[in-house]
């Protein structure tokens, strides 16, 4: 009874969005045999030390907890969990997480049977009728730790649609265009030799000049902190490689990892199954100096050339002991022609450089920018076209 009882509270918590393999699961059973039933406090702390991964999931594994073990404020809790509120001066604002803990604890529905002929057209036109316009608009702010399954799965088929956040840029070479559009000019000397070998020509050849999207290396950490934001930022990187060949993807937690074959698969269920069978840490801890000093020595100089820009998408919480950050980021920054550092703990107002890795990577960085929603993603290419505001100036 006790084991059922376990297994089903960890369903749950993995429902909600938790990393919860058959290991965890086994080391809850020993942690709660260990320390009795005597005690909720003491299956509490027992649980807590065996099935969270980081602190940020401390307040949705206790609103799980006293809603699975009946605590006298079950009632209470799952009426503000569930149902409709109608927004008064005295509420109090929902907890970020509450929306995904209600989903993981609701009833699920029998699924229909599916129809062979058009079952996939009916699954997309069933998943797109759950969001309204009004849905999708709030859609695009909800922070992407807070939302539920449906809206994280919308949120990346969102995402792979946005557009490239770097222009092209025109190069000193010149290709043969057709007519004079788009900028074209007569190529008098193409001209003049085409009428050598050809005296009845009379018509102009024109030229233009090259138009090329400059390089964009993405540097994505994928350790514990990260893992709702790395997760869908690869579905919108895969977007992006999409629409043009010259972005590519290496992930970092403690090593580095060149995921840009695995993200060429057209499917992005197929390039992510593959991205996450070569990627070996995830979840892990955070090894930015050593990362960056080794894409520095075996693949800057391969992907880094004429105005490409580097994306370090990262919280900068550094817990390599031996590597130098600020020298590998000073290193980094002479390589590129820009670098841009997206973390999701601007989304707070309050936010202070206070981690040894934020400060030790802020001088060193063009941009730093949030990326926590769908629309700090949309607003990317707006950002890097603004004149860049000094990040070091956040160093107190």
């Amino acid at each position: 009874m006790i084991a059922d009882n376990i297994v089903h509270f960890a369903r749950v918590l993995r429902d909600a969005g938790f990393g919860l393999g058959p290991d965890r699961v086994l080391a809850a059973l020993a942690a709660v045999e260990l320390v009795g039933l005597r005690r909720r406090d003491d299956v509490h702390a027992a649980l807590s030390a065996v099935m969270l991964e980081r602190h940020e999931q401390q307040p949705l594994f206790d609103a799980a907890f006293d809603t699975f073990w009946r605590d006298p404020k079950l009632l209470e809790q799952m009426m503000y969990l569930l149902l409709p509120k109608i927004s008064g001066r005295g509420d109090k604002p929902r907890p970020p997480r509450a929306n995904r803990l209600a989903e993981a604890l609701s009833v699920p529905r029998a699924p229909d049977l599916p129809n062979p002929a058009n079952a996939t057209a009916k699954e997309e036109v069933q998943f797109e009728a759950q969001f309204s316009f009004s849905e999708r608009e709030r859609l695009q702010k909800a922070d992407f730790e807070s939302m539920t399954s449906a809206e994280y799965a919308l949120a990346k088929k969102l995402a792979e649609q946005l557009p490239l956040p770097i222009d092209a840029v025109r190069r000193r070479r010149h290709e043969a265009a057709g007519s004079p559009r788009g900028g074209a000019v007569i190529d008098l000397r193409a001209t003049l030799q085409r009428m050598a070998r050809q005296p009845h020509t009379l018509a102009p050849l024109y030229t233009r000049a090259r138009e090329e999207t400059p390089a964009l290396v993405v540097l994505l950490d994928i350790s514990g902190s990260m893992e709702r934001y790395s997760r869908l930022l690869l579905h919108y990187v895969h977007g992006l490689m999409r629409r043009s060949l010259r972005v590519h993807t290496l992930t970092f937690g403690t090593r580095l990892t060149n995921i840009t074959r695995c993200l060429k698969e057209r499917d992005p269920d197929v390039a992510l199954r593959l991205a996450d069978e070569r990627v070996q840490d995830w979840k892990g801890g955070t090894r930015i100096a050593s990362s960056l000093q080794d894409f520095n020595r075996l693949w800057a100089r391969r992907l880094l050339g004429a105005n490409a820009a580097v994306l370090l998408v990262s919280d900068g919480l550094d817990r390599d002991e031996h590597g130098d950050l600020s020298a590998a980021a000073a290193q980094l920054r002479r390589l590129a022609h820009q670098v841009v550092w997206l973390n999701p703990l601007l989304r707070y107002e309050g936010f202070e450089a206070k981690a040894s890795g934020v400060r030790a990577l802020l001088p060193h960085v063009d941009r730093f920018l949030p990326v926590h929603n769908l629309a700090s993603l949309a607003d990317l290419g707006d950002a890097l076209r603004a004149p860049p505001v000094a990040p070091h100036t956040l160093l107190h």
